[in-house]
């Protein structure tokens, strides 16, 4: 009977993993149906739909053998931590390199979420609101500092294109007397509000509109709906938190650089 009893476990394994690899097949259709838009309306994103989906597959099948090595019974909490440590300069970098025209992004990156994401994990954890364990620790991590990398792009983005617009403007109050910092703030505060929002939309619209992750991952895990939605609710307000903090310290660090002795640098075109 035990013999019997495993070899339908291992059965049902095997018919999983078949179902999601055709699942994963019926998910590329969507895909390539973009592909063929582009194409037809000559957007040119072939190339990166194809390159994005490749990493994305080549990138979760990494991190799924990572964590099934962390999430052995035998292996120590601190390898998710430093999972979790690494996952910062690894987002910095990740700034760094789809804004190439912002001096010390990666800097201001890593600073901001390193901040955020320290406050994040110490109030999820330090008030008992989620258990601390390698299957909790890391997903939490990669959550926040995922929802903060596309604030931190989208505000260094902005902000680069609005200090270049309103170059005039910038120079014509530095000339006036206003300070520098006051010189560029309404364009910072601008790039900072545009990155912020898609976050606070999604705040916004949570359970009417529809179901995070974690909230449906909850419940299929067996806990209690209204428990289950106490904790992504304070999951939601955590990552919305810490993106603000790492897309202010970006847009704060970002305008820096072009402010040299009084003067106005626009950014390169």
């Amino acid at each position: 009977m035990v013999v019997g009893g495993y070899g339908s476990a291992v059965a049902a394994v095997e018919m999983g993993r078949w179902g999601a690899l055709w699942g994963l097949a019926a998910a590329l259709v969507p895909l390539l149906l973009v592909a063929g838009i582009s194409r037809a309306r000559r957007l040119g994103l072939e190339r990166d739909l194809a390159v994005s989906a490749a990493r994305a597959i080549v990138q979760l099948l990494v991190a799924g053998w990572a964590l099934t090595l962390i999430l052995d019974g035998d292996t120590s909490v601190w390898w998710a931590w430093a999972w979790v440590v690494a996952m910062v300069p690894v987002a910095a970098d990740a700034a760094r390199r789809r804004e190439r025209r912002l001096p010390g992004l990666g800097w201001s990156t890593g600073v901001g979420g390193a901040l955020g994401l320290g406050s994040s994990l110490a109030v999820v954890f330090g008030l008992g609101i989620l258990p601390l364990e390698s299957r909790v620790l890391v997903p939490v991590a990669g959550m926040v500092v995922g929802n903060s990398l596309k604030v931190v792009v989208v505000a260094a983005t902005r902000l680069v294109d609005g200090l270049r617009e309103h170059a005039g403007e910038v120079e014509a109050m530095l000339a006036l007397g206003f300070g520098p910092g006051r010189a560029v703030r309404d364009v910072a505060s601008g790039a900072l509000r545009l990155a912020v929002r898609p976050q606070l939309e999604t705040t916004r619209s949570v359970g009417m509109v529809f179901l995070p992750g974690a909230l449906t991952g909850l419940i299929l895990a067996g806990v209690d709906p209204m428990e289950a939605v106490l904790i992504q609710a304070a999951l939601l307000f955590l990552i919305l938190g810490t993106a603000a903090v790492t897309g202010l310290v970006v847009v704060v660090a970002g305008v820096r650089p072009f402010l040299v002795d009084g003067r106005f640098v626009p950014p390169p075109n």
